[in-house]
């Protein structure tokens, strides 16, 4: 059978996924519900409405159904770029000399160049359903403003997209794929909100966060007739459509009897890794098979690892659900030099609850090493990766290589969630040998987390 496997396993058109899988059904204790700010009282699906379209409120709130119908329409989408490959990295396990089996579910076939489509389409479908004008968003490195702006266009939608200030200068490509989608790009935060005046009054010269963005993006939308906002990962409506991903892996696991022993995401808002998974995570919580989950994080940005259980504000204007998160406090802002994508304060409520009981590990990587890693696996497998996928690269040879001390034959699969070609600043700094590795101290985390609010 060993032999059997093909170097890319691709599902059939008509073996993709019919419904997206809400791993939320199959935990015994809950994630904690969305605050409201001012009552400190679960949201209701009225006040989401207000904030989000109504059935993508709907999926947030629902703890309960295992199972969603994906719509026609976004199935036919799904099929411009979906089955994705689930691919044996062969080349790299050679090159390591490693008795460990890698895996990995490549997401970059699309313009957007990763998995944020899968969850933008979704949003900009019921949108339409609900027959409004447009959206707003926010977007760091430009993944999630470059999908929903393709996703808007599919659908005639209108798309308003707040992009971190230090991307929107490092990153002019991508806000250009955006423009050409037909996205206004707006760099944040901005004076075109009262709460981007606020921040840029409170620290002038900031390069910005996705908190800051988040901000500016809900006012827009809430201050617009017809408008509401969508996000691109954190909540666990996102995470239900990202399941895609994982549904897809796991049936081309099943196809081929591959077992994985290890499973490796990166970790930034937790949609990717969420997606991923999902439903291995809903086997084994039923008590149906056991993998060891890995989530890995910037250690730049470690909300996991080194953050607070906490409810938190989503955003750093401070006019978001308060959700209860692994969390680095709403204002905190990953130092400039952090160039590898992952940079959110705070992580899904999904993912949180799951890590803090022990059915997630979380491990940080300074950025130089994971950008040694990108570039391995790039002159290797020939694809050049995310830097955001490369976090996940980084601990899947770290797994593998662990194997070669040991002679285990353990299965490593982890999530390739898209491709670098935008990302070549970073790439640059990294070959000139500028690129450095910035750690917070425990003092400024403090700092940071002195402003979490009473709950």
């Amino acid at each position: 059978m060993e032999n059997k496997i093909p170097y890319k396993i691709y599902l059939e058109e008509n073996e993709m996924p019919k419904q997206w899988y809400n791993v939320r059904a199959d935990m015994k204790k809950k994630p904690a519900p969305l605050l409201n700010p001012a009552t400190l009282k679960p949201m209701t699906l009225e006040e989401l409405s207000g904030v989000f379209c109504t059935e993508l409120a709907k999926q947030e709130l629902d703890n309960d159904t295992a199972y969603f119908d994906i719509p026609e329409e976004i199935c036919d989408f799904y099929k411009m770029y979906r089955p994705s490959p689930l691919v044996r990295a062969y080349f790299l396990e050679k090159a390591l000399g490693t008795p460990a089996k890698i895996y990995y579910k490549f997401e970059g076939n699309n313009t957007s160049g990763s998995h944020k489509l899968n969850s933008a389409i979704a949003q900009a479908y019921y949108a339409k359903k609900q027959g409004l004008k447009g959206v707003t968003t926010e977007t760091g490195a430009g993944q999630w403003g470059t999908a929903l702006s393709m996703a808007c266009s599919y659908f005639g939608l209108d798309c308003k997209v707040y992009m971190v200030k230090v991307s929107y200068e490092q990153k002019p490509f991508r806000r250009e794929v955006m423009r050409t989608y037909g996205a206004s790009v707006t760099p944040s935060p901005s004076n075109t909100t009262n709460v981007g005046r606020k921040i840029l009054e409170q620290f002038p010269g900031t390069t910005g966060s996705l908190g800051c963005a988040i901000s500016e993006a809900v006012e827009t939308a809430v201050s617009s007739e017809g408008y509401r906002y969508v996000l691109g990962s954190v909540l666990s409506q996102v995470l239900l459509h990202q399941s895609i991903i994982g549904l897809e892996t796991m049936a081309a696991c099943d196809k081929y009897d591959i077992k994985p022993d290890i499973i490796i995401g990166c970790a930034g808002g937790g949609s990717n890794l969420g997606g991923l998974i999902s439903p291995f995570m809903g086997r084994k919580l039923r008590g149906e098979a056991d993998y060891k989950f890995i989530a890995v994080e910037p250690a730049s940005c470690p909300s996991m690892t080194r953050g607070k259980y906490a409810y938190d504000f989503c955003d750093t204007g401070k006019v978001c659900p308060l959700s209860k998160m692994y969390t680095l406090g709403s204002g905190f802002i990953p130092s400039a030099n952090h160039a590898g994508g992952l940079r959110y304060h705070g992580m899904s409520s999904v993912v949180s609850e799951l890590y803090d009981e022990g059915l997630i590990e979380a491990r940080s990587v300074e950025q130089t090493s994971v950008f040694d890693a990108a570039t391995q696996f790039a002159r290797i497998e020939g694809t050049l990766p995310a830097p955001e996928s490369s976090h996940a690269i980084r601990v899947a040879i770290d797994e593998a290589l662990k194997c070669k001390e040991t002679g285990e034959e353990k299965t490593i699969l982890f999530g390739l969630t898209g491709t670098g070609y935008f990302d070549m600043v970073a790439y640059q700094k990294y070959n000139d040998g500028v690129m450095t590795d910035y750690i917070p101290t425990d003092k400024e985390l403090e700092d940071s987390l002195k402003n979490l609010p009473e709950v």
